[in-house]
């Protein structure tokens, strides 16, 4: 028999001083203050520098110059790779800061949040358990008492920093979906049979979660909403009614406090009702809307969400934070025992120490509570709730002003800082007003002038301006009217295709 030696491979080199040399330890330190205040100085320059919210670059043109860098031949040098960021991203990122930025709910973030991103980021603890993240767990429990205290849920309160609206709802409607079957004492075969109610308005996470917790394709009923773009307390409670004589079960209503197109807030304490009747667990979706927690005179807007079973809150909407910030709150702790598992090397069960792990979907998780802790204790609540105030105050002068304007029809006033409108022509050309209307949004945008959303309501084609910027003016809202409006004579009049 032959016996066949194979070569043996050679060792990969070992990483000399000058790959260690890019970790932060002691030995590094000044190059890593070096290092961050040469990207701050990039950032700075470019904040002052920008004109406009965007240059308007297409995806092909900048997809040509990041497909072409060659990621196995490094630069070996900080300063040419952020040479080279500012070609690939940097000149060409959009700009919230800016004040003619109007489009989706992306705000200009607060100083002392940026100052705990760069800390944390350094320090890198992640918040799943305890010997990972030591006082960091506590600061970040201490934010969920104070934001269960401003949201009235009671003493057996609790919650987990997500990273996002959608993680926190699917969070919310698997507890949701758990104590429903605990109650009844099913298991799995109760899925095919469960339903979530909510608004026309409501956000898209609710269909994404429902579809990842197993429910049935038709498991979400949307319920009709009023002129105010609100749920009818009315048409839930007939719904639960006709759920229940079909032999369905309402495992969940999710209510809105701030809908993203338009900014309505429910009926709460109606909802809480009528959910309370039929012992269905109430969501409130208020990602948007808990801007309103520190608001020093619109906080009755959220009047009832202390019935809520689980909320929603994205403080990277409302509360000036960097992305990700955001958290669920349940107002009976024992009920996040659902996301609960073990493992012996992580989270046993004996453990005397607090896991944060053990309320979380995700297992490692950033100590993004750092930002709203550092932004609290430099500005307080009441600063932050003042300028949530003052963009909600320029939205009303927004809303007022495009109503006064004969070139554009608006819809209903939002509670919040959404304003949905559309150019409306004159005449024959009444007909072409949805493709005008998108025509206008993409060449502005095109232009980098400015930025502004679009949806559709009714089937018709509208756009929208989202205010979260208190540095936006209404004389800068009366400038995008007036490119819009430029705009979509220009696709009229034929000039534009």
């Amino acid at each position: 028999m032959t016996i066949q030696v194979r070569p043996v491979a050679a060792a990969p080199p070992r990483p000399g001083p000058a790959a260690r040399g890019q970790l932060l330890h002691a030995g590094t330190a000044e190059a890593y203050r070096r290092v961050v205040l040469a990207g701050v100085d990039r950032v700075a320059r470019q904040v002052t520098a920008v004109d406009r919210p965007f240059t308007g670059i297409g995806p092909d043109a900048l997809a040509r110059r990041i497909d072409a860098i060659d990621l196995d031949r490094p630069l070996g040098d900080g300063t040419a790779a952020l040479d080279e960021l500012e070609e690939v991203w940097l000149r060409d990122a959009v700009w919230f800061h800016h004040p003619r930025y109007l489009a989706h709910l992306n705000c200009p973030v607060a100083l002392p949040a940026l100052l705990g991103e760069a800390v944390l980021s350094a320090v890198n603890s992640s918040l799943d358990t305890w010997d990972q993240s030591g006082g960091a767990t506590l600061v970040e429990r201490r934010l969920i008492d104070w934001t269960a205290g401003r949201l009235g849920l009671g003493p057996a309160a609790d919650g987990v920093f997500t990273s996002g609206g959608s993680q926190s709802n699917l969070h919310a409607l698997l507890l949701a979906r758990q104590e429903t079957c605990a109650r009844r004492g099913a298991g799995r075969e109760l899925l095919p049979r469960l339903r979530v109610l909510t608004s026309t308005a409501g956000h898209f996470s609710v269909r994404k979660s429902a579809d990842l917790l197993g429910l049935a394709p038709d498991a979400v009923v949307t319920v009709d909403i009023d002129a105010d773009r609100r749920l009818r307390p009315a048409e839930v409670r007939a719904e639960l009614a006709r759920r229940r004589h079909a032999g369905e079960v309402v495992m969940a209503v999710v209510a809105t406090a701030g809908t993203t197109d338009f900014g309505s807030i429910d009926p709460l304490p109606e909802l809480a009702e009528a959910c309370a009747a039929e012992r269905v667990w109430l969501h409130v979706d208020a990602a948007y809307g808990c801007g309103l927690l520190v608001s020093p005179t619109r906080r009755h807007l959220l009047a009832g969400v202390e019935r809520a079973d689980s909320v929603t809150v994205d403080f990277h909407k409302s509360f000036f934070q960097p992305v990700s910030s955001s958290a669920l709150l349940v107002r009976d702790r024992r009920t996040l025992r659902h996301a609960t598992y073990h493992a012996d090397y992580l989270n046993p069960a004996d453990a005397t120490v607090p896991n944060q792990v053990d309320k979380s979907l995700q297992t490692t998780r950033r100590f993004d509570a750092l930002k709203l802790w550092l932004t609290l204790r430099v500005m307080g609540p009441d600063a932050v709730g003042a300028l949530f105030d003052e963009v909600l105050d320029r939205a009303a002068a927004a809303w007022a002003l495009v109503g006064a304007d004969p070139r554009f029809e608006v819809l209903p006033r939002s509670p919040l800082s959404t304003v949905v409108f559309r150019h409306l022509p004159a005449g024959p050309d009444a007909t072409r007003a949805d493709p005008a209307n998108r025509y206008a949004r993409r060449a502005m945008t095109a232009s980098g002038a400015a930025m502004v959303a679009a949806t559709v309501v009714d089937g018709r084609q509208y756009l929208k301006l989202t205010l979260l910027n208190p540095e936006t003016t209404v004389t800068d809202v009366g400038r995008v009217l007036d490119l819009i409006a430029g705009h979509a004579e220009a696709y009229l009049e034929g000039g534009a295709r």
